[in-house]
């Protein structure tokens, strides 16, 4: 089967490229490189990489017919929450306006598979922990609302065209491929894991800790990690669920373990043999004090497993690929690409 994957140049898009290509499938990637990386395209040279922008309908659409697409696993949106708040008209223009856009050149071309790269955030504040998929959808920044609208324009082009689809809602992806080739490079970078690992290595002063009075074990926020190879796999198997009699629908993607942030501290300390500066500072405005996913639906409807799910093998994937790249995939050229 050939199959397109928008955003494939970035982290957890890349992740998947690889293992569908281990997998056995086809696969074009589209990005326009706003957040992706150039880089992606010499460590993946098994797929074909096309620069492009999603809402391109003349360009979305010749790729899927001239390539019989079979399948679109849709990766390109912007992802920063604070971002979204000072920005929503950005963040409804790219992963809503620019999303119905590939979602018509899909049911044009008549591609009958689509897979959601979709997220946590369209929960909300949790009512109860863990949160399985049935939770309700009220989420509280820009960026999952527009995820939110994302997934009800796919439910309903599913009810009135018949497209097949699995949306996968990750909690915090994490973690590097384990055999180093594709790490986590965001500018800015936001994640707790690569901003601590960039302390480790002095290319950050400190971290900072925000909020040290949670109901929580250590008075720190707790979140639940999740490998980006183990989220990856995870697609692989959604599509091949697609292709047999699986009934569309939404799935978590979380490892359903909590850690703290001091947790996710004296961790990196451990895995990289450095004592960085750590800092305390007040409560960021809407973090919630614990998100842990609940992955029963994924495990018991698909098998879904994850490989690399202690925070230790987590934080030491992240580290070697952090400690072999300091400055992150350092692009310059379109190399790989073509228009």
């Amino acid at each position: 089967m050939h199959v397109l994957v928008t955003g494939g140049a970035g982290y957890i898009g890349s992740h998947t490229v690889k293992e569908l290509l281990q997998a056995g499938y086809k696969v074009t990637v589209l990005d326009n490189l706003s957040r992706g990386h150039r880089a992606v395209a010499r460590v993946l040279p098994g797929a074909e990489f096309v620069w492009g922008d999603i809402a391109d309908r003349e360009l979305v659409g010749g790729l899927l017919r001239t390539r019989n697409i079979r399948a679109v696993l849709h990766f390109a949106a912007l992802s920063l929450v604070s971002e979204s708040v000072a920005e929503p008209s950005l963040y409804y223009h790219n992963n809503v306006v620019k999303g119905l856009s590939l979602l018509e050149a899909v049911r044009e071309a008549g591609v009958p598979y689509f897979i959601f790269s979709s997220t946590a955030a369209v929960y909300g504040e949790p009512v109860q922990v863990p949160i399985e998929e049935g939770h309700s959808l009220v989420p509280t920044n820009p960026y999952g609302a527009t995820k939110l609208s994302f997934e009800e324009a796919l439910r309903w082009y599913g009810v009135a065209y018949g497209l097949k689809y699995i949306i996968l809602r990750y909690f915090n992806a994490a973690g590097a491929d384990p055999e180093g080739e594709l790490g986590e490079d965001h500018q800015p970078e936001t994640h707790l894991i690569p901003l601590v690992l960039q302390a480790a290595l002095g290319l950050r002063p400190k971290v900072t800790i925000f909020g040290t009075d949670y109901p929580t074990p250590d008075g720190t926020c707790m979140r639940d990690y999740i490998h980006v190879t183990d989220l990856a796999a995870a697609h692989v198997l959604a599509l091949r669920a697609l292709e047999g009699e699986l009934l569309s629908g939404a799935y978590n993607l979380g490892n359903e373990q909590g850690y703290s942030v001091r947790e996710v501290v004296e961790v990196a300390r451990r895995v990289t043999g450095r004592n960085f500066p750590v800092e305390e500072g007040a409560r960021r405005p809407g973090d919630p004090a614990v998100l842990v996913a609940s992955s029963r639906r994924i495990r018991e409807e698909l098998g879904w497993r994850p490989r690399y799910g202690d925070l230790e093998t987590i934080v030491r994937t992240a580290w070697e690929w952090h400690r072999r790249h300091p400055e992150g995939y350092g692009d310059g050229t379109k190399t790989g690409f073509h228009d």
